[in-house]
């Protein structure tokens, strides 16, 4: 079973780009038939998909956050790293990457990290 941990700032100022990595063990993120996804919970709000990358390297963003948001990978270090672009205070939640097997759907989750949007 892969374990993901998510890093990075917890505080941004508004207009900096946040820049988010999490980094899989137990598993390779190229494992076939794995997507490996961001989604975040701004408070009192429920869960928001911003995107993921596959185990083939392409990508895909929800496209409310398309022109904002860039995922990438480095399968050398085995993670994955989301940018989101222009942070508002509105981008404040707790940021959490996940992996998912498309063949059963089961899904390995980190644990969130909160980032806050504040000047």
């Amino acid at each position: 079973q892969v374990q993901l941990q998510e890093s990075g700032p917890g505080l941004v100022k508004p207009s900096q780009t946040l820049s988010l990595t999490c980094t899989v063990s137990g598993g390779f993120i190229t494992t076939n038939y794995y997507y490996w996804s961001w989604i975040r919970q701004p408070p009192g709000k429920g869960l928001e998909w911003i995107g993921r990358v596959t185990y083939t390297g392409d990508t895909n963003y929800n496209p409310s956050l398309n022109s904002r948001s860039s995922i990438s990978w480095d399968t050398s270090k085995n993670h994955f790293t989301l940018q989101l672009s222009s942070m508002t205070p509105e981008d404040t939640a707790v940021y959490y990457c996940a992996g998912i097997v498309t063949t059963t759907w089961y899904s390995s989750w980190g644990q969130g990290t909160q980032v806050t949007v504040s000047s």
